[in-house]
């Protein structure tokens, strides 16, 4: 393969996992909502109901968190990108994204469970605080797509 090759194929990876970014983004924010929705969390008629929703919320949320590490920083990670701008953005955005994962892997841990009788106790307060700490890493990764993708475009 060329230099020239190389590039392409690597752009086209960095594409695939903007898209990839996004869809899982884009999943897991319908079910926050719709989780969302559902408050307060009292009733004990739905819980089984909300148990659910939130056990699927938890995998999207965990799949759109991987997504981020290991597809969107994975080049960075291993200093594989080239473009400076890029690198600059990612190093930059990078230690908020750690520290919003550790939030959302406690949360994770928290509320992702098979025990149905497990109390959602407190859900309404963490889903508050995990969408306020959520909006801030959407608006922060959306600095690195932003500059990946005009990066694509002006190769």
């Amino acid at each position: 393969m060329t230099t020239s090759e190389v590039t392409v194929e690597r752009r086209s990876q960095s594409h695939r996992a903007i898209k990839q970014l996004v869809d899982h983004r884009t999943q897991m924010l319908s079910l926050y909502g719709e989780l969302a929705a559902h408050r307060p969390f009292t009733s004990a008629e739905n819980s089984e109901y909300i148990q659910n929703l939130v056990q699927r919320f938890c995998q999207a949320l965990i799949d759109y968190t991987a997504d981020a590490h290991f597809r969107l920083y994975r080049f960075v990670d291993n200093n594989k990108e080239r473009r400076t701008p890029v690198v600059d953005v990612a190093k930059n955005v990078y230690p908020y994204i750690e520290e919003t994962t550790q939030m959302i892997l406690d949360f994770n841990d928290r509320y992702d469970t098979d025990d149905a009788s497990k109390s959602l106790e407190g859900l309404e307060r963490d889903l508050s605080m995990l969408g306020e700490k959520l909006a801030d890493r959407i608006e922060q990764e959306d600095r690195l797509v932003e500059i990946l993708s005009r990066s694509r475009k002006s190769d």
